[in-house]
This record gives structure tokens, sequence and C-alpha cells, in this order.
């Protein structure tokens, strides 16, 4: 009788734990939104952003350690690698780098497949790595960059599982995409681009992430804001789809500034959606402006504002879930833009 009582204990955990398949449209997504919180952002950011990590420069031992926390978290979620068991690692090699000197590295991917298109991926992607020590022995912890970005795509992840869990399956696939290098010249995206594990033509857009969490410079009066670039670049269907969820859920101030393209900062091209832009893959990157620490030892988790930081995140998470459960893809009505300083 206790072994009877004891596997029918374990069946119901287990069937708490995934529910069967459920009609996406039936399903509430500001429910798991409302998982991503401020207190969680923070809890995984003073460990990101710590002195433990040495500024988590590419190749050096931080960056490691960075890698194998996102792994770690990836696991507990029970959030697979579309590289195989356990190997979340896609090694980018020493040799990608021509700027400077660097030993291997890795980007690292976490996957969820999607139900009635898995073949069509949705990349959300943010850069875990930094500037590390400078010669007098500063750590520059980056918290902001790009830390806010990479614990913003820990929460989502865990939103996109938590909707899994429940038997909400996204129609379509979503990597979860952490890429090594972009301080070296977005070295750990173009890797992915020129060896994507799936195919670009199945890539049907990019949310980038980098650098959220704090309130830019000349932006203290803005109220709850963030800078959006590159959404209506390649795909007008993909711009007028931000702005509705942003309108049906959220109401954050979408600032448009650096997406002109005159304009001489030109952070269009500057991180890391640009390897899928050049390649016709619709993006968004979002970005809250430079202030007074990027790049600095300074740039630490004390300055965050985790209230905004979570709203910001919020938003990504809807507007995946919006791309990944719409019934068509973006659709590509503008010619590609091309730097010419590439």
């Amino acid at each position: 009788m206790k072994k009877i009582i004891l596997f029918s204990l374990v069946v119901s955990l287990i069937s708490c734990k995934a529910q069967p398949p459920r009609d996406i449209s039936e399903a509430n997504p500001m429910e798991y939104a409302n998982t991503i919180t401020a207190e969680e952002l923070k809890d995984h950011l003073y460990i990101f952003a710590s002195d433990e990590f040495e500024g988590r420069e590419t190749g050096e031992p931080g960056q490691k350690m960075a890698a194998e926390y996102l792994k770690k978290e990836y696991q507990s979620l029970d959030i697979a690698s579309p590289l195989g068991e356990n190997d979340y690692y896609q090694e980018v090699p020493g040799s990608y780098f021509t700027r400077e000197t660097v030993k291997d590295t890795e980007n690292v991917l976490a996957y969820i497949q999607g139900s009635s298109k898995p073949e069509e991926v949705l990349v959300i992607s943010s850069h875990y790595d930094h500037v590390g020590i400078d010669d007098e022995g500063n750590i520059y912890n980056g918290a902001d960059d790009d830390g806010s970005g990479t614990v913003a795509i820990l929460e989502i992840a865990e939103a996109f599982k938590k909707a899994q869990e429940d038997g909400f399956v996204p129609k379509r696939s979503i990597l979860f995409l952490n890429v090594t290098g972009e301080e070296k010249g977005l070295v750990g995206s173009k890797f992915y681009s020129e060896n994507p594990v799936f195919p670009l033509a199945n890539t049907v857009a990019n949310l980038n992430i980098d650098m959220i969490g704090r309130i830019g410079t000349d932006m203290e009066s803005a109220g709850d804001y963030v800078y959006l670039i590159g959404s209506d670049k390649l795909s007008t269907e993909l711009h007028n789809l931000s702005e509705e969820v942003n309108e049906k859920y959220i109401n954050l101030n979408l600032d448009y500034t650096y997406n002109d393209e005159n304009d001489p900062n030109r952070f269009y091209y500057r991180s890391d959606h640009y390897n899928f832009a050049k390649n016709d893959i619709p993006i968004i990157f979002y970005f809250n402006g430079v202030h007074e620490d990027y790049h600095r030892p300074t740039d630490t988790p004390d300055k965050i504002e985790y209230d905004l930081l979570e709203k910001r995140a919020k938003l990504i998470f809807l507007t995946a879930w919006e791309i990944a459960n719409r019934d068509t893809r973006p659709y590509v009505d503008k010619p590609t833009l091309t730097d010419s300083g590439e």
C-alpha cells in the first residue's frame, strides 16, 4: 500500500510540473510576465556583477565563471540546450578575434522548442562579457553593461518555462542566446550568425538587450522609458507589433532618439543585434542610453533601477510572446541597412 501511495504521489507531482498542451490563445501572458520581479533580477545581478566574476573579460576566468552561472541557472529551470544534453556552450575559437589575442571562449545557449512551428526560431540575446580588470586592479563589474540584459534573459526564460509547464507552449521555438566577446567587436554574435545552430532563414526576429538597468544621461525627467533602436529598419510589422504590445500591457515611454539613421552614436551598428540585421532578420535593440558609469569601475549593481529594469524586461517578454505566437512571422518589407564602415 505504501508503495502504491508513493507512486501515486510521484505521478501527481510530475503531472503538476508539466500540464498537457493547451490552446495558447487561452493563456494570459501578463500572468507570466508578472513572474519577472525586481527582487529576482536584483538577486541575480548582485552575484553576476560581483567582484568574484572579475569583470567577465572575454576568455578570462571571470567570464568562464559567468558562463557556468548561466548554464547552472538554465539547468535549474529545466531549460534544455539545443546543442545536446548538458552542453550549453557554443565554442568560439580564439582565431575569430582580430583586434587582439583572446583565448577560446563560448556563447551560452538555452532553448524552448515550439509547438506548431518549431522550425521557426525567435532569438532573445544579450552579451554577458565585460572589460575585466584594469592595470591598477580596478574591477569593471558591468552591472548595467550588460549584466542587466543578461539577468533579464534569465527571468524571461523562467517566465516562458512556467508557461510551458502550464501547458502553454509557444508556437515558435525560442533561443536564449548569451553571447561572449561583444566588447571585443561583436565577436560572439558574429560567430553565431556565421555558424548558426538554427538556419538564419528560419530565424524570425532577434530581440537584443544591452543595458536596460539605468537611467541615461539627461533622461531623469523622462519617466519610465526605454530606447528602442532598429524596430522599423527591416519590418514595419515588427515595429507596429512592438508598439501595440507596449500600449496594451506596459505603457513605457518608447524613445526612438537613437533610431535616427543620422544619429552620430550609430548604436544600431554597435551591439549584437546587428549581426542578425545584416542578414535580413528583423530586430529590436533595447537600451537605456549611456551614463556616467559606462565602462567604468563604478558600473555596480547598487546603482541599478530595479523596478524600471523589471518593467523593461516584462515589455521584452510580452513582445517575444506576441512574436512567438502570431500566425505569421514579422514580414521584412525594407532593404538591409549596412554600415559602410564594416
